[in-house]
């Protein structure tokens, strides 16, 4: 039975359509062309469309999984939410979110005033760019809103582009308040947009131009700043509008002008507050072990003050400014001024900076202690998110606050949760109950956002403290601390950031120079100035730099090479140039004079000697080659022919393990070094240089024919190695260097 009786009709019809397929795919392939019927072109259209298919099918699916971890990427959310353990984290993040919520509505208010805002506007930035943090954030620690030091340079941009803020006329106030409001929205958009923009293209590491001296002089002056701007609240009084440089100074001068002016009843209120705060918190610190969670003092400060005023009715006298009504609800999405835009652009710029300064540093410190990753560009685009969205909302720019990132830890916050929570309380404040706090003093805020700053003022101890342990970072401290009180907060930051730098610069132009010993028995090599032990090798100086070499300081390491190795060789290298010339010099004379004196003798004798003798040109000839030789002679051009001291060490060994990087002055200073030491009989190595380093030698061209890297050693003991071993080169040999 045959194959096709085997299969059956149906198989054979297979066998004989797949057969015919192949005859078609075989004449394609060796090229030829008849004429297609609709059946085989519709055979050919599926075999030809099935790689496209999966082309497309491929391309989707990777650009699916690429969007995908984008969206992880910046949505942080969705990573750690879906394996949020709920048995063993909720509590506890319920817990801290309340407590944090409760710091958070008193705070709010107090910091929208130290904004020059109404309070209300402190409830939304409490509540917008703290949600929104929840779902960008990756500290799952730090507080993020109102801040101190964030309200008061918000607060200096609105005295200064709306300065009508701060007549305190009973009349009108919400049209009185539109403009400072609309200025510091647009001010958060915009810093927002420039968080955001340095995220995306990971610029996180700006921040680290801010070193930690700067920073806390920075907020130490913010906190005086924040000071001094309560005093018109602590004493009742109306003060002029004050900005730009010395604004500070002419703020204090006026408050001590109207002290006499000042209000009763404001100053008791203010000053009982404060008593009633500091015995809370240092109740709180004395029983923190015994509490569950803090005692929420500023909140019950905020319900007692409220409570007093409505009773007495401080709102209708003229003794005691209230808050006054705060509007129930939230407010709709408006639109940034872009035309204020080019007058906050630096401010905006500045705020940036230092919110996202002060959350990565608090959120690495919460980091590092519970044992998880903060991405410094992803904090950077959600509080960039954080302050954008919020500017939407009327907010003002925010950042974290240290004392409530505290109190949320300590109360066992675990995660971004906590954060969440505490914005929907106060999301339930604005919408509930924000209009029972219209009768609160304005004094009470005052006195918390005072106390508040003792944790920021402790920092003047900074002074004592850097002055034993390091007086460069003092003096980037003081200088920081005075340029911002003198000057503007903005202002003030840029004069730090430009200060600290040059002074970086100017402590490398100026490192520690050694001359190194070997420790005997090893190949260890040590400062012989500081370690007893360490002894120089005979005829050998190692000569090392504690710092890099390069534009601001190559003439400082050849300054200090010359002196360590106890050697004047600038003073030889001239002595040795003017004495060879003045040899030169005589033995030109000798030669004019003996050539003379051969041409008298050969005039003389030309008529006596026979025409075959040599002739006295040939004499002359000879004189003078011999003469060239004599100048040729190595040993006539030595220190010690000459009469010159000869250094005590052949050899000169670079210790160059500090370098991380050369440059083109720093292979000119290297060069002029090998062709200086070689003046004077010293042959000069280099060792310990790294692979980068070695290889920006090679495309400086600092390597040719007297400089190879057989003068190049992987240590500095190799190098004493083979320069005890050769030890001392020929002097004024064929192949010299230049000097550049």
């Amino acid at each position: 039975m045959g194959l096709a009786d085997a299969s059956g009709p149906r198989d054979t019809q297979a066998l004989l359509s797949a057969t015919q397929a192949m005859e078609l795919r075989r004449r394609d392939y060796h090229m030829e062309r008849p004429l297609l019927n609709q059946e085989h072109l519709e055979e050919l259209g599926r075999w030809g469309s099935a790689p496209r298919t999966r082309q497309w099918q491929t391309w989707l699916q990777c650009s699916h999984a690429r969007a995908r971890a984008l969206l992880l990427q910046h949505l942080p959310v969705l990573v750690w939410l879906p394996r949020y353990p709920v048995r063993d984290w909720l509590l506890g993040d319920l817990l801290s979110g309340m407590s944090v919520a409760i710091m958070q509505l008193p705070q709010g208010l107090a910091y929208a005033l130290l904004a020059g805002l109404p309070p209300v506007f402190g409830l939304y930035s409490s509540f917008y760019p703290v949600f929104v943090y929840f779902l960008f954030g990756t500290s799952r620690h730090i507080s993020v809103g109102t801040f101190a030091v964030m309200s008061v340079m918000v607060g200096s941009v609105t005295e200064s582009l709306a300065p009508q803020t701060l007549t305190d006329s009973p009349i009108n106030e919400t049209t009185r308040n539109a403009d400072p409001v609309q200025v510091a929205s647009t001010l958060s958009v915009l810093v927002g947009l420039f968080q955001v923009g340095l995220g995306l293209i990971h610029f996180g590491f700006l921040v680290t131009y801010l070193s930690e001296p700067l920073v806390r002089g920075y907020t130490t002056a913010a906190a005086v700043q924040v000071f001094v701007s309560q005093l018109k609240y602590v004493f009742g009084l109306h003060l002029s509008s004050h900005s730009g440089p010395l604004s500070l100074i002419y703020t204090v001068l006026e408050v001590c002008r109207k002290l006499p002016q000042s209000k009763v009843g404001t100053v008791v209120t203010a000053a009982v507050a404060g008593v009633v705060l500091v015995v809370v918190k240092l109740l709180n610190d004395k029983l923190q072990r015994q509490l569950p969670m803090p005692i929420p003092g500023e909140l019950l400060m905020l319900i007692g003050a409220t409570g007093i005023s409505y009773g007495i009715g401080l709102r209708d006298g003229s003794e005691v400014d209230v808050v006054g009504n705060i509007s129930a609800g939230l407010v709709p999405p408006v639109a940034p001024n872009t035309q204020l835009f080019s007058k906050l652009v630096g401010s905006a710029f500045t705020i940036a900076v230092v919110g996202f300064a002060i959350a990565i540093s608090l959120g690495k410190i919460f980091a590092l202690r519970h044992g998880y990753r903060v991405d410094s560009n992803q904090e950077l685009v959600a509080l960039g998110l954080s302050n954008l969205i919020g500017g939407i909302f009327q907010c003002f720019p925010v950042s974290c606050s240290m004392s409530r990132s505290l109190v949320q830890e300590s109360t066992r916050g675990n995660s971004q949760v906590a954060g969440a929570i505490s914005s929907l309380f106060i999301l339930l404040i604005i919408v509930k109950l924000g209009e029972l706090f219209r009768d609160l003093p304005k004094a009470v805020l005052a006195a918390i956002i005072i106390v508040n700053l003792k944790g920021m003022l402790r920092q003047l101890s900074d002074v004592c403290s850097l002055w034993k342990a390091n007086r460069a970072d003092l003096l980037i401290w003081l200088v920081t601390f005075a340029a911002t009180i003198l000057l503007n907060m903005d202002l003030g930051l840029m004069v730090a950031v430009v200060f600290s730098l040059l002074l970086v610069v100017v402590r490398t132009q100026m490192p520690h120079y050694s001359i190194l010993g070997q420790v005997p028995d090893t190949d260890i090599y040590r400062d012989v100035a500081e370690y007893s032990e360490a002894k120089e090798v005979p005829g050998v100086k190692v000569f090392r730099s504690s710092a890099t070499v390069y534009f601001a300081n190559a003439d400082f390491y050849s300054d200090a090479l010359k002196q360590r190795c106890g050697v004047d060789v600038d003073f030889l290298i001239s002595r040795k140039k003017k004495l060879l010339k003045k040899r030169e010099q005589l033995k030109l004379k000798q030669l004019q004079k003996e050539e003379k004196l051969q041409k008298q003798a050969g005039s003389l004798l030309s008529a006596c000697l026979a025409p075959q003798q040599a002739g006295p040109g040939d004499k002359m000839e000879d004189a003078t080659a011999n003469g060239q030789e004599d100048s040729k002679a190595p040993d006539g051009s030595t220190l010690k022919a000459l009469g010159l001291p000869q250094p005590d060490f052949h050899s000169l060994i670079l210790d160059l393990g500090a370098l991380s990087f050369v440059d083109t002055v720093c292979l000119k200073s290297l060069k002029n070094i090998f062709h200086d030491f070689r003046q004077i009989e010293v042959e000069v190595y280099m060792a310990a240089c790294h692979s980068p380093v070695v290889s920006q030698l090679e495309a400086g061209h600092f390597f040719d024919a007297s400089i190879t890297k057989k003068h190049l050693f992987a240590s500095v003991h190799d190098a004493v190695t083979f320069a005890l071993q050769h030890p001392r080169p020929v002097p004024d040999s064929p192949v010299s260097v230049t000097r550049l």
